[in-house]
């Protein structure tokens, strides 16, 4: 497959190893099922004697090659990519879908074909959804302080209560270590209290770190749950049955509650001011429909980074740079 690669396109210069490597990023997500990726597979490659050769060759090509394909990408290496695969059909696909989600789906669908004419394994395993089990480094660091937080702050308590033990004194003496504070002045007794009441403020404010990141967390991870699967999205958000022990509501009591709260009428008083701003807003004129040219998008792509994350839709920047169009003119999408 690498040689078919070289005849299709002689000076783009491309490693089988390179070819692994760009296979992974794009077998990561798992939109379309076993037929959409076969209907694409087709209309992007064309049966053929040689396309049935080199599916044949494809297999052994890639046993060869799976130690390596399985080390970790470097994104250096993403400087040249699988194009020549799809290259003379892009015309053919991209001229009849005019819309960008139309197209983001093709392109979605051939970079997926590329990957199964180099005869990489396709993964269904999909894109994470969940949260990750792995506890960022951060956090147990500030966990870690809190944790040495509370316990000076029992110490600096019990020492205030009269404990003169020694190891309380050592760790007093260690808390105003640098702060010319002795133990034996006067005022050690409000020295104290504003020590711990400064221990106390600075694990509040480590606690509102570590909650303001799980709040965000959570809304990040609903929101991709939200996009990939709702069911259980709305799953997760309900909460556990509870059996109630008394006696179960009288069905003609239920309906005559929801009804006097639903079935009577109500007048609502609509302010002045709606009709003010809407005779401000007669005289706006309506803006023009944006019109998206392919070169806007190349534009908008030209400096992304080719292998980062994707979005939504899946779709990594370099297949908007490399998949090459022949309508018009050979340019890049």
């Amino acid at each position: 497959m690498h040689r078919l690669f070289a005849e299709l396109e002689p000076s783009l210069i491309v490693t089988e190893q390179n070819l692994a490597d760009r296979v992974r990023y794009i077998l990561r997500s798992n939109i379309f099922d076993v037929a959409e990726l076969e209907r694409l597979r087709r209309e992007a490659v064309p049966s053929s004697d040689e396309n049935a050769t080199a599916e044949d060759a494809a297999p052994q090509m890639y046993a060869s090659r799976k130690s390596t394909a399985t080390s970790p990408h470097s994104p250096k290496q993403a400087e040249s990519g699988c194009r020549e695969g799809s290259e003379p059909n892009a015309g053919y696909l991209f001229g009849s879908q005019p819309g960008l989600c139309e197209t983001d789906s093709i392109l979605f669908g051939a970079a997926l074909a590329v990957c199964r004419i180099i005869g990489a394994k396709v993964s269904t395993a999909g894109r994470a959804t969940g949260h990750s089990s792995a506890i960022p480094a951060w956090r147990r660091r500030i966990e870690e302080r809190i944790a040495k937080a509370r316990a000076l702050i029992g110490r600096l308590i019990c020492f205030r209560s009269g404990n003169n033990r020694p190891r309380i004194v050592r760790t007093v003496r260690m808390a105003f270590a640098g702060t010319n504070v002795s133990l034996s002045q006067p005022d050690i007794t409000q020295k104290l209290t504003e020590r711990i009441d400064d221990l106390k403020q600075r694990i509040a404010a480590w606690g509102k770190r570590i909650r303001r990141y799980t709040e965000r967390s959570t809304r990040f991870n609903q929101n991709r749950l939200f996009q990939s699967d709702q069911k259980r999205l709305y799953e997760s958000l309900e909460r556990p049955m509870v059996s109630g022990t008394g006696p179960a509501p009288d069905q003609a009591d239920t309906v005559a509650f929801w009804r006097g709260l639903w079935s009577e009428p109500v007048n609502h008083s609509e302010g002045p001011w709606t009709e003010v701003v809407a005779s401000q807003c007669a005289g706006i004129t309506p803006m023009d429909p944006v019109i998206i040219t392919p070169d806007d998008v190349a534009e908008a792509v030209r400096r992304a980074p080719n292998w980062k994350s994707p979005g939504l839709d899946g779709l990594h920047h370099y297949w908007l740079k490399g998949f090459m169009t022949n309508i018009g003119e050979n340019k890049p999408l």
